[in-house]
């Protein structure tokens, strides 16, 4: 935001250099961006009067002018401007100069004739004539007075003005106005603030009551609407002072009564709009929101699409304008305006800025209304309009407002404690000096009960950490002792749980795979490309809001989408093979529609293709749950109810008794819809379950003293028993020595019967205490095969 000293100066005289008052306004909490001058580039052009003019010799379209600027020796500069006439009192650049736009003008040679400087437009010395309406369409500026001759232009035209750029933080709307910093640099300097003193005289006919109505139809997204009549207008440009003050902050001035709205918002933080009464059918405001599909041409001449949830000043008809963000073109002040609304209302901001953003059109107004405006501010504004219509008189005001204030704002109380806050800040403050404090920040102190009313202007005050924080910036941060800090130290540490995950991670990378990270949000499509049915839960998402797009909507349910992806990209740009994992979230809602948070689910993903097979993607596994510690209570069982993997090969992996996940290769179909020409093995675990399933005690035995006895069988089994019923068959009937029942093959040929398949295991016995004979183990083995013969139809094999 821009500040030229010279308005601040009025409502608080500052006297501070003006480096030295921007580091005071920073220190203060105002932070300052840097500091400007009005007469900007413009170096070494003064005043001069035309003493004659002649035509150039050699150009028809030139003439050659004698300049007296004040020094006793008079200056030959050659123009083309058409304008100039003997007499004319003018801006010169003399000889070195230096005009709007850092050009430098030098003595030269115009045609045969030496120019010792040159005659300046208004444009440039960096203005328009919305600056100066006197100065001409086209040519050169005169002065319409006589001036001093040679003094500086900048003082002739009262350009010698700083102007002060702040960066106000959001927190803070009070303070994007002149007012609000002049209040800071009161505070700052323990100087009066002296706003302007607002009376309106109010000698208009008639009540504004009867020339508008007002109607509010939705309070919460506009807690206040207040509106004020003129009557006989007269549309006519600025005076210069208002010019001057609204160029130096960076408003354009367009005319009087545009200029007063523009001139109210900088002024005063409060933006205002200007309606010609006579666009308003009924004179009846209405504040509503909009309806579906309407559209609205606004002051800029474009048409903006509506929806109900942006809000618009309208008459019975139709909208007038974008509630916080510009006028319509509809309403717009022409020349021949008798009448004029003035409007001085408040709306919500997050509103105005969700508007903004759609209609795309951010305007000085709504990036105020946005941070959160005052209603009680709305008052005092329309009523300086009004002033400043009277002091211009360019109206008469009509009696009355109009003012629609559902609810109102009032001030609330803060308690505060003396110790706590010097305890918070590390500082040793008296309680007079914060009291002093509040006082000039306008809070009204009750030093009895320590409680301060915070006027509405500041809802950035909510607690007493912000008294503190207004305390320690007027008292000065500079002044404030470093000490250090204070409490118990703690040590940082992973818990449990992120140990396990890191082991998890550590240990797969070990296996020779890559970690990756893939969206936790993804398309509705996914569910068809891996073969989801359209009853499935798995299909019931948590529906993002405000996607990125179609492809981004959803909350994935099913890990394997990014991993599938990951695959793809390297089969196709010809990788021979890939291993890729990934411990991230599926997000599982409780119900649809969603009212709760959903169960997120932390998951090991594993994907992988290539030179491989079921068995190395199923060893990662094995692996993984013997570092976890849980390698002997995992199991594998015959996985089919998963639509996206292959049904005959894959396994669920459990854990005493429960289901923590699969491990298998993918479907043929789904891999086709991936675009992955070979096959593609996949384990998903649930991490929730491994974690709660790891044991990471490790108990160590002593190596046995005794040898092992070993006895091998082989049998014709059916071809759908699958080893595990075996090996659990073989376990249960083993005895007290059985050590270790291992798979060492199986067949199926020529020499096996069909529908039947040869498997062979390797069964070891031993004893802690001694070394066992063949008795020993002989009903042992008498008890396996019985065992396999009953359950399994099992049918030894003598070779």
């Amino acid at each position: 935001m821009d500040v030229p000293m010279s308005w601040l100066k009025e409502y608080a005289a500052v006297t501070a250099p003006l480096k030295d008052f921007m580091e005071d306004m920073t220190m203060s909490g105002s932070k300052v961006e840097g500091a400007t001058s009005m007469a900007g580039e413009l170096k070494n052009i003064v005043t001069g009067h035309i003493k004659a003019i002649e035509k150039h010799p050699h150009a028809d379209k030139l003439v050659v002018c004698t300049i007296d600027v004040g020094t006793g020796k008079d200056l030959t500069i050659v123009t083309g401007a058409p304008n100039v006439r003997v007499g004319d009192y003018v801006p010169v650049a003399l000889d070195n100069s230096v005009i709007a736009g850092g050009k430098e003008i030098h003595t030269g040679d115009l045609r045969g004739i030496a120019s010792e400087g040159m005659l300046c437009s208004i444009e440039e010395l960096g203005f328009d004539r919305h600056d100066f309406p006197e100065a001409p369409e086209y040519g050169i500026y005169i002065f319409p007075e006589p001036v001093e001759l040679g003094k500086d232009v900048a003082d002739v035209l009262d350009l010698k003005d700083d102007v002060v750029e702040y960066e106000i933080t959001s927190n803070r709307p009070d303070c994007f106005s002149i007012l609000g910093i002049a209040r800071e640099a009161a505070a700052t300097y323990k100087i009066p603030y002296c706003p302007p003193e607002i009376t309106v005289k109010e000698e208009g006919e008639g009540k504004t009551a009867d020339l508008i109505s007002v109607e509010i139809k939705n309070p919460t997204l506009c807690p206040r609407y207040v509106a004020r009549a003129i009557k006989n207008v007269k549309i006519a440009p600025s005076p210069r002072w208002m010019r001057k003050r609204l160029r130096a902050a960076g408003v354009r001035p367009i005319n009087n009564i545009v200029d007063i709205t523009n001139y109210v918002m900088l002024e005063m933080g409060q933006p205002m709009h200007a309606f010609d009464v006579d666009t308003i059918k009924d004179r009846h405001i209405i504040v509503r929101n909009a309806n579906e599909g309407e559209k609205i041409t606004t002051l800029d001449g474009v048409e903006r699409q509506l929806d109900p949830s942006m809000l618009v000043i309208s008459d019975p008809e139709k909208a007038v304008a974008i509630a916080g963000v510009m006028g319509g073109e509809n309403s717009k002040i022409s020349e021949n305006a008798e009448a004029v609304l003035f409007e001085s209302a408040v709306f919500d901001g997050p509103n105005i800025r969700i508007t903004a953003k759609k209609v795309g059109l951010r305007t000085d107004a709504s990036s105020k209304f946005e941070k959160g405006l005052d209603p009680n501010l709305a008052m005092d504004a329309v009523n300086r309009a009004a002033q400043l219509v009277e002091m211009l008189g360019c109206g008469e005001v009509v009696p009355g407002v109009v003012d629609c204030y559902p609810n109102k704002r009032e001030t609330w109380e803060l308690s505060y404690s003396p110790e706590w806050i010097n305890k918070f800040l590390g500082t040793d403050i008296s309680e007079e000096e914060m009291q002093q404090i509040f006082e000039r920040i306008e809070l009204k102190v009750d030093p009895v009960n320590h409680k301060v009313t915070v006027p509405t202007f500041r809802p950035d005050l909510e607690a007493q950490a912000d008294l503190a924080e207004e305390v320690a910036r007027f008292y000065g941060y500079d002044k404030i002792e470093p000490t250090l800090a204070s409490g118990t130290p703690t040590v940082g540490k992973k818990t449990y749980a992120q140990n396990i995950t890191t082991l998890v991670k550590e240990t797969i990378v070990a296996e020779g795979l890559c970690e990756g990270m893939t969206y936790s949000f993804e398309s509705p499509k996914v569910f068809d490309k891996l073969l989801i049915p359209a009853d499935s839960k798995l299909r019931q998402t948590v529906t993002i809001s405000n996607p990125l797009g179609e492809d981004f909507s959803v909350m994935r349910t099913v890990s394997i989408n990014g991993i599938l992806n990951s695959l793809s990209t390297n089969y196709n740009r010809r990788n021979e093979s890939a291993g890729i994992f990934e411990v991230a979230r599926v997000y599982l809602p409780k119900a649809v529609p969603v009212t709760e948070l959903p169960d997120e689910i932390p998951t090991l993903t594993v994907g992988m293709y290539g030179k491989m097979d079921f068995y190395d993607i199923k060893g990662v596994v094995e692996h993984l749950m013997v570092v976890l510690g849980i390698g002997d209570r995992a199991e594998y069982t015959v996985e089919t109810e998963l639509p996206w993997m292959h049904p005959g090969r894959t396994a669920a992996v459990v854990i005493d008794g429960v289901n923590v996940g699969y491990v298998g290769e993918l479907h043929p179909t789904v891999a086709k819809n991936y675009n992955i020409g070979t096959k593609v093995y996949l384990a998903v675990l649930n991490m929730e379950e491994l974690i709660k399933a790891s044991n990471m005690v490790n108990v160590y035995k002593p190596l046995p003293k005794y040898p092992a006895i070993t006895r091998d069988i082989a049998m014709l089994v059916k071809e759908d028993v699958t080893v595990k019923q075996i090996a659990d068959e073989i376990r249960k009937n083993g005895g007290e020595y059985l050590e270790e029942v291992k798979l060492f093959d199986v067949y199926q040929g020529e020499q096996i019967e069909k529908g039947y398949k040869s498997v062979a295991y390797s069964i070891s016995f031993r004893s802690a205490e001694r070394t066992l004979a063949d008795a020993d183990v002989a009903d042992s083995m008498q008890a396996i095969l019985d065992g396999l013969a009953k359950e399994l139809g099992a049918q030894l094999r003598d070779k």
